[in-house]
């Protein structure tokens, strides 16, 4: 007989998400799927470089500003993109839903939480090129002395020879 390990306590997330969801539907939308659904939301390749932390209501205005957490390299980036993420957001709920988008590069609670680790996409997988584009990129990249740039143009012609033999 297996015995439970929580001792009669429950997760934090099983007490809360009622309250969450109620609170959300008042204000016109469910804010948690904004959360739990941001990559389906704003695609997978911004997703990588952001994510949602808070979404917070004006006393009086329509409307909610939704706070985005990314990294300090990416925040120009993504103040470009401001409009094109509202309006992803507001598409999911059919209206108005995100009148404003603030980014920041800490959270919106503090700084101890604003430690931003998003995960490094891996680039798409390549095929190990045909053995006569490597011998054809060996021979162009032969008169490099130095073997790291011998490498280095080795790899370049490679790409450009793969490259042409596709188009």
């Amino acid at each position: 007989m297996r015995r439970s390990t929580t001792k009669g306590f429950a997760r934090t997330s099983s007490l809360l998400r009622e309250n969450i969801r109620k609170t959300g539907e008042a204000r016109g939308f469910a804010v948690s799927r904004v959360l739990t659904h941001w990559a389906e939301i704003v695609g997978a390749e911004v997703a990588a470089i952001c994510r949602p932390v808070d979404v917070s209501y004006g006393r009086k205005g329509f409307g909610a500003t939704l706070t985005v957490l990314t990294t300090g390299a990416q925040a120009p980036m993504l103040e470009m993109q401001k409009d094109m993420l509202r309006s992803k957001v507001n598409a999911v709920y059919g209206y108005n839903a995100i009148a404003r988008l603030r980014i920041t590069q800490t959270a919106a609670s503090g700084f101890a939480e604003g430690r931003a680790a998003f995960e490094h996409r891996p680039g798409p997988a390549r095929a190990e090129p045909a053995p006569e584009i490597r011998a054809e990129a060996s021979r162009v990249a032969a008169e490099a002395h130095d073997p790291d740039l011998r490498q280095a143009l080795e790899r370049l012609a490679a790409n450009v020879l793969t490259k042409q033999r596709t188009e």
